[in-house]
């Protein structure tokens, strides 16, 4: 079964990797930010190995990002993100796991996960027939 596993963090310490960024990790001494940076780059290397990884990207500056909306039949833009928060989704992977347990064991892995939240949704094949 496919997921997506969705990294938030906060649009203020905006930049990739957005864990690094965060203030705890900017409080670190540099060893302890660059063992983070290993342990994310050991799991995407262990993942990419065992086949489960499909694929993922940084998302750029949510101050880029519009929001549409058809109201009236007419379409309405805002600037940011479309909802309300602190956070932001910075980032995804999409990986294919034999369990649900196993793309949380992944998710919080992540660094991110240390500092922010890494949010698993499975994904839905066209017919649905997982759900």
């Amino acid at each position: 079964m496919r997921y997506l596993l969705m990294i938030y963090t906060n649009a203020q310490s905006w930049g990739h990797p957005a864990f690094l960024r965060t203030p705890e990790a900017l409080a670190m001494q540099e060893d302890e930010r660059a063992a983070l940076t290993a342990q994310a780059e050991a799991l995407i290397q262990e993942i990419v190995e065992s086949g489960e990884l499909v694929g993922g990207e940084a998302l750029a500056d949510p101050a880029d990002t519009r929001t549409i909306r058809v109201r009236g039949g007419a379409p309405v833009a805002t600037d940011g993100p479309f909802v309300e928060a602190k956070e932001h989704l910075a980032g995804y992977f999409v990986v294919d796991c034999e369990s649900t347990e196993r793309a949380v064991e992944i998710a919080a892995r992540f660094p991110d996960a240390r500092f922010a939240a890494v949010e698993v949704r499975p994904v839905m094949s066209s017919s649905g027939e997982e759900m």
